[in-house]
């Protein structure tokens, strides 16, 4: 929580709106501390990252293990529920797992839109959409682009599933970044602003004025959230993140 204290103080004097939360789960994230930290610095929280799920206790939405998925399904929800007390979001990304062994790409997305299916509806009555997340090639075989994703959206009863682009993974993904949020449409409910090394943007190659007039064109009206790596060193990283910001989304 000192960590959370000394990031939440340092988000505020760069002047972010809101912070994203990684966290290791909803039991050791204190709502009460965070709910403080927040009020103190006058920030809110954007997200928060169910990676933990996968990266620590290796649980994933298409496990071949009934009991596995079950408990990433209740790992999640209990991330909804944190999220949704705070008006934010939690975020599926990793935990969508992949194909492994006789699990095939069909019956894996049988069991994705099985746990949406539960989980959107959750989110929905906290009065939040839930956030999910296409990733690149490498991290998974199943929803890469946002072409992916909407297949995957597409037959779902509920309504409440939105997706986050991340820039990084559209950089490695999509032919063009501008025309998949366009693509996403009202889909979209949040973007991690990476460039394409997920070093801040301005430190890549990625060409941000035909993503910003893509946002500024749909009325997008989301969190942008920069999910990147702290080079040359976090404070240079969250500076330089702060002063794209105002360049391309704020007049201020």
């Amino acid at each position: 929580m000192d960590d959370l204290s000394a990031s939440c103080a340092r988000a505020a004097a760069l002047g972010f709106d809101a912070i994203e939360i990684f966290a290791r789960s909803a039991e050791e994230l204190n709502a009460k501390d965070l709910k403080r930290l927040l009020r103190q610095h006058q920030i809110k929280l954007a997200a928060l990252g169910t990676g933990a799920g996968w990266v620590v206790r290796q649980l994933r939405l298409t496990d071949p293990d009934a009991r596995v998925r079950a408990r990433a399904r209740a790992f999640i929800a209990s991330l909804v529920d944190l999220a949704g007390s705070f008006g934010a979001s939690a975020i599926i990304g990793s935990m969508q797992g992949r194909t492994a062994g006789d699990v095939t790409r069909e019956q894996a997305f049988d069991w994705l839109r099985q746990a949406l299916e539960q989980l959107g509806p959750r989110a929905h009555a906290l009065g939040v959409p839930l956030l999910f997340e296409p990733l690149n090639r490498y991290e998974t075989d199943l929803v890469n682009s946002v072409a992916d994703a909407l297949e995957l959206l597409k037959p779902l009863r509920t309504k409440n599933v939105k997706l986050l682009v991340d820039l990084f993974h559209a950089n490695l993904e999509e032919a063009s970044i501008a025309q998949a949020l366009r693509l996403a449409g009202h889909e979209l409910g949040h973007v991690h602003f990476a460039d394409s090394n997920r070093q801040a943007i301005g430190l890549g190659h990625t060409d941000c004025a035909p993503i910003a007039q893509a946002l500024h064109e749909m009325g997008f009206a989301g969190y942008l959230s920069a999910e990147i790596l702290p080079l040359p060193d976090s404070d240079t990283a969250a500076k330089q993140t702060m002063t794209n910001f105002r360049k391309w989304f704020r007049a201020d």
